[in-house]
C-alpha cells in the first residue's frame, strides 16, 4: 500500500477551505474589475533567465528549478510579478498603454514553512503598467483598502513607506552602495527583533551610528503629519528622499479625499520589502488583531524590472493579496467559514417512489437560481438532516408521502431548528417562489 500524504509546505484543500479561498477570489475579481483591471494568465513554468536575479538572492535560492524534456533550463514562477514584466514587454503592441491586469494563480517558493506560509500558495494580484502617474500608486492603495473591506475584514492598516526616501537616508549616511543589503535587513524588522537587525546591518559593514540612526528611522510612528514631517529632516536635500516624502504625503491626502478612514493608512518608515525591483511606493497590510502574522496584501512600484526585457520604458505598481496567509489568519481569529457545501437547499430524499417528483423539484429550484443538492438514498430523515447540518446547508427541504398527498413541503432551517409549511399542491413555481423567499427572509433575520 502506498501511503497517503502530501510534502513538506504543500497541502489539500478540503471543501470549506476551498469554498473560503473562491469567495476570496470572487470578491476580489469584482474589486479589481470594479477599478478596470482586466484578467490575464500566464505559464507556470518560466525559462530560468526570466526568473533568476529578479527578486533577491533568497528568492533565487527558493527556485524550483529544473531541466525540461528539451534540456532547457526551466523555473516554476515564485510571483506573478516577473512573468507579468515578461509578459509586458512580449505583449506591449498588443495591449497598448496605460495597462490594468489581474492575474490569480499559484505560485512556488522552496523556502521554510510558518504560519501562514507554504511552499506552493496562492497569490492575487493587480498592476498597472505604462505609467509614472501618482494617481496609479494611489489607486493602488484604495484597491487594497476596498478589497479587504469587501472581504469583511474591519480591522487591518495599511502601511506604506517609498524607497526614494530610504534611499535618500541611505545616501545621507554613506550607504547608497550598500543600499540592497541594508534594504533587506530593514525588511526583517517585525519577523526579527531590532537587536538580530542591529546585528546583521553591522555584519553588513555598517558603522554603529548608521544602524541606530536606521533603527530610530525605522521606529518612527504615530499621525502620518508628524512621521513625514520628520521624514522631510532626515533626507535632507537629498532629490531623491523628497520625492519619496511627496509621494508618501500626495498618497495620504489623496486617501482622506477617497474616503479612506483615518488610521486605515499609515506612514511606516520600516516598511522596504525584500524584493529588489522595488523603485518607489511600498505598501504591507496587517490584520490589527494578529500583528505578528505578517502581510496579507503587499506591493510597490517597480520602474525598472520590465525594462530587463525590453528597451522600451515600462514602469508599473501593483500588489498582491496572500490569499493562503489572510485564510489562515480568519481561522486563527475564529472569523473562517466552516461551511462545506457551496447549496443552499438540502433535498431530502423521504421516498423512493417520489423520485421523479424530486427530480422535478431539484430542477425548478435551480432554474429559479437557488443551489440544490439532492441525497442520492432514501436513508432515514434525521440522518440526512444531520449530514446537511454538518456540511453547513441553511435550509432543508422535506416532501414525505403525506406531503405530497396534502400538497404541502416542510422548509427547515438547520440554524434555529425551525420548521414553515409551504402550500404548493403541485405548483412548482409556486414552491420556487416560497423556497425563494424563505431563504431571502434567512438572509435578514
Amino acid at each position: 500500500m502506498i501511503e497517503p500524504r502530501t510534502l513538506k509546505g504543500f497541502r489539500d484543500h478540503l471543501p470549506a477551505q476551498a469554498l473560503a479561498r473562491e469567495r476570496v477570489l470572487e470578491i476580489a475579481r469584482r474589486v479589481y474589475r470594479s477599478y478596470g483591471f482586466a484578467p490575464i494568465d500566464t505559464p507556470a513554468l518560466e525559462y530560468l533567465e526570466i526568473l533568476t536575479g529578479k527578486g533577491s538572492d533568497e528568492t533565487d535560492k527558493q527556485l524550483y528549478r529544473f531541466k525540461d524534456h528539451g534540456g532547457r533550463d526551466v523555473g516554476l514562477r515564485f510571483d506573478l510579478t516577473v512573468p507579468f514584466a515578461r509578459f509586458a514587454a512580449q505583449h506591449v503592441h498588443d495591449l497598448g498603454l496605460p495597462f490594468k491586469r489581474y492575474h490569480m494563480a499559484a505560485v512556488w517558493r522552496g523556502e521554510n514553512t510558518q504560519r501562514g506560509r507554504y511552499r506552493e500558495f496562492m497569490q492575487c494580484d493587480f498592476d498597472t503598467i505604462g505609467t509614472t502617474s501618482p494617481v496609479a500608486d494611489l489607486e493602488m492603495v484604495l484597491v487594497v483598502h476596498g478589497l479587504l473591506a469587501a472581504i469583511g475584514i474591519e480591522r487591518f492598516t495599511i502601511r506604506v513607506n517609498d524607497r526614494r526616501v530610504l534611499g535618500g537616508i541611505l545616501g545621507r549616511l554613506g550607504l547608497a552602495e550598500r543600499s540592497t543589503a541594508v534594504l533587506r535587513s530593514l525588511d526583517k524588522l517585525g519577523k526579527a527583533t531590532p537587536e538580530a537587525v542591529a546585528a546583521e546591518l553591522s555584519a553588513h559593514g555598517v558603522e554603529a551610528g548608521a544602524v541606530a540612526a536606521l533603527l530610530e528611522m525605522a521606529g518612527l510612528s504615530g499621525p502620518p503629519a508628524d512621521v513625514l514631517a520628520r521624514l522631510e529632516t532626515l533626507v535632507g536635500d537629498s532629490e531623491q528622499g523628497r520625492a519619496g516624502v511627496a509621494a508618501l504625503t500626495a498618497i495620504v491626502a489623496g486617501a482622506r479625499d477617497a474616503g479612506v478612514p483615518d488610521g486605515r493608512v499609515v506612514i511606516d518608515p520600516s516598511i522596504a520589502r525584500g524584493l529588489d525591483y522595488y523603485t518607489g511606493v511600498v505598501l504591507e497590510s496587517f490584520l490589527d488583531d494578529l500583528p505578528t502574522l505578517g502581510s496579507i496584501c503587499s506591493g510597490g512600484r517597480y520602474d525598472n524590472l520590465a525594462g530587463l526585457y525590453t528597451k522600451q520604458p515600462l514602469p508599473g505598481v501593483g500588489a498582491s493579496l496572500g490569499i493562503d496567509r489572510l485564510l489562515a489568519g480568519l481561522e486563527e481569529l475564529g472569523q473562517a467559514s466552516t461551511v462545506e457545501t457551496p447549496a443552499e437547499v438540502f433535498l431530502v430524499h423521504f421516498d423512493e417512489r417520489h423520485l421523479a417528483d424530486y427530480l422535478r423539484i431539484a430542477a425548478a429550484l435551480r432554474e429559479a437560481g437557488m443551489g440544490v443538492e439532492f441525497f442520492p438514498e432514501a436513508k432515514k430523515v434525521g440522518q440526512q438532516l444531520k449530514l446537511a447540518a454538518k456540511r453547513g446547508f441553511p435550509a432543508a427541504l422535506v416532501i414525505g408521502s403525506d406531503e405530497f398527498a396534502a400538497g404541502t413541503a416542510q422548509f427547515k432551517n438547520l440554524a434555529t431548528q425551525q420548521s414553515a409549511t409551504i402550500d404548493w399542491h403541485g405548483d412548482l413555481h409556486v414552491l420556487a417562489d416560497a423556497v425563494h423567499s424563505q431563504l431571502e427572509a434567512m438572509r435578514h433575520t
